[in-house]
């Protein structure tokens, strides 16, 4: 299996990115997948995650409100659109999958997630 991101960048505070995760060797549809993210010298947290169904979405509290997770089965890809970007937005974003079908309890613990991506960087700056 392999998740392969993209989408990252540099943008002022306000502005808009979309990050994009295509997996292969894996269908998306029977996966929790999810986005992490982690700024220099911080643990990697959880970002948002959604279900193999589509049905559950989960976001942290910082990101509620401003970012978007979505599927495209046909694709087998999923997405972070984010909103309003914020200096504290700056970080290594990572995109995950789980082999299994997680309880919503434990979608922002990256110990349930087995597949990777290599990590985007987004950089909020003036």
């Amino acid at each position: 299996v392999q998740l392969q991101a993209s989408g990252g960048g540099l943008v002022q505070p306000g502005n808009s990115l979309r990050l994009s995760c295509k997996a292969s060797g894996t269908n998306l549809d029977y996966n929790t997948v999810g986005w992490f993210r982690q700024a220099p010298g911080k643990d990697r947290e959880a970002v948002s995650a959604i279900s193999r169904s589509y049905a559950r979405l989960w976001y942290s509290n910082s990101v509620k409100g401003r970012f978007t997770i979505s599927k495209d089965s046909a694709k087998n890809t999923f997405f972070l659109q984010m909103n309003n970007l914020q200096p504290e937005d700056t970080a290594v974003y990572f995109c995950a999958a789980s082999r299994y079908t997680l309880i919503t309890s434990t979608y922002s613990q990256k110990t349930q997630y087995h597949y990777w991506g290599q990590g985007t960087q987004v950089t909020v700056s003036s």
